[in-house]
């Protein structure tokens, strides 16, 4: 790339960056609030409350994500064909509504109805503004900005587990959830201001950075017009054995997630013997964590253009961290070090596994591949805490976490057998907003 090249690439604004990521990343933030406080009220007084078994808190966490699989699809296509600005406005409402009434909940049926509403309510949201960054950031861009998106997990956490640690130590968990669907409401106001669903509908973009977008995404998409998913349709697309590969590759990553993040305050509670406060401070060093990794492997990938090493990686390190916290769990600090370590890892590979969509699919079918992959790789969210419970109840704790281990050294096995099109072999020239797509040999 020559100097001129590289000056009119700075000259042009990067208010996308400052626009469009605060406020999905809030609304992402406060919907995965929503999905984990459960985590934290079960051992926090709601499962002697309502009666609720270690196999009936797996099923409670879990059953979110059977609701979760109905808009996945939907949700990918309004966003490609429509607008994810009004889809996710509506989702918020619903959000609200439901965390509210499962504060006020009387026993384990209505929570479990109101947990797989919740699921219902959210099942759009991620291949929403997964196409929404599509939209908006250019795919030398879009692991760095999947990867900010993304960060809602581990930020969710660091916010989750102290607040919610101490509104039980101060209320009890029904006000954990009531606070946090009001919180909702407060974002769907700051939603509405300010999110636009493409570049030619935004306001305040500079004009240069406009043309710039337009001209370059344009580009890629010609690029992906010699591919033969171009007029696909979904059909066709599931026949696709890398599609399959992707979809089971997230089924046990989620499987790992969310059998960690649902059951940590537990773990950790037996583990240190701690009240709810202290096990909500513990809680926040695993997050911490997990954002060094993201930034440190989204990175590493966008420089590379390699996508599935940095996808592997970390699930195994995920895996490897899950494995030890159980063979050191007499060295009580060692063991929470190595839950601290499957933190640093537990979101490491999602912003680099959610780039290889759009460089395997064109736009038009990448809203509805991403929707299918979320929506079919979640179940692993469903899995994985019920697998954990029923584990629990009739074997023991350490079993459960073996299980999310394997799992997830499944999950880096797959990646490592991802087609070699996964990954970008060629970095972006993206320095001339109207000159066409160029590629430059690393």
């Amino acid at each position: 790339m020559n100097t001129h090249s590289v000056t009119q690439k700075n000259d042009i604004p990067r208010q996308r960056w400052l626009r469009i990521i605060p406020p999905i990343l809030i609304t992402c933030i406060i919907s995965y609030m929503d999905r984990v406080n459960i985590a934290f009220a079960m051992p926090g007084g709601m499962d002697s409350d309502l009666g609720i078994s270690a196999t009936m808190a797996g099923l409670a966490g879990g059953i979110f994500f059977i609701g979760y699989l109905f808009l996945q699809v939907p949700g990918g296509k309004i966003a490609v064909h429509g607008s994810g600005k009004k889809f996710i406005g509506w989702s918020l409402v619903a959000w609200v509504i439901i965390s509210i009434l499962t504060g006020l909940i009387t026993n384990q049926y209505q929570l479990l109805f109101l947990r797989f509403a919740l699921g219902v309510a959210e099942g759009g949201m991620l291949p929403v503004v997964l196409t929404m960054i599509s939209n908006w950031f250019p795919d030398a861009e879009r692991g760095r900005a999947n990867a900010i998106v993304i960060m809602f997990v581990p930020i969710a956490g660091i916010i989750t587990a102290p607040l919610s640690g101490w509104i039980i130590s101060a209320m009890d968990w029904r006000w954990l959830f009531i606070i946090e669907g009001l919180l909702s409401a407060v974002v769907l106001v700051l939603w509405s201001l300010t999110v636009c669903d493409r570049p030619q509908e935004a306001r305040w973009i500079d004009e240069r950075e406009k043309k710039w977008l337009i001209a370059t995404l344009s580009a890629e998409q010609k690029q992906l017009a010699t591919t033969a998913v171009k007029n696909a349709s979904l059909r066709t697309v599931l026949s696709d054995r890398t599609m399959w590969q992707l979809i089971a590759l997230n089924f046990f990553y989620q499987t790992g997630i969310y059998g960690y993040t649902l059951w940590l305050p537990t773990i950790l509670k037996e583990l240190t013997h701690s009240t709810m406060g202290q096990v909500g401070m513990l809680a926040i060093l695993p997050y911490v964590g997990a954002m060094g990794g993201m930034f440190l492997f989204s990175s590493l990938s966008d420089r590379t253009g390699k996508r599935k090493l940095f996808v592997a990686l970390p699930l195994m390190g995920f895996a490897l961290c899950m494995f030890m916290s159980v063979v050191l769990k007499e060295h009580i600090w060692l063991s929470y070090a190595a839950l601290v370590g499957c933190g640093v890892f537990l979101q490491s590979a999602a912003g680099v596994f959610w780039t290889i969509p759009a460089r395997l699919f064109s736009a038009e079918m990448a809203g509805g591949a991403r929707g299918v992959i979320n929506a079919l790789g979640n179940l692993g969210g469903f899995c994985g805490p019920y697998a954990v419970g029923v584990l629990i109840t009739f074997y023991s704790k350490d079993a459960g976490v073996y299980c999310l281990a394997i799992s997830l050294a499944i999950a880096s096995l797959l990646a490592l057998l991802l087609p070699a099109k996964c990954d970008a072999p060629n970095s972006i020239n993206l320095a001339e907003p109207d000159a066409p797509l160029t590629r430059t040999a690393h």
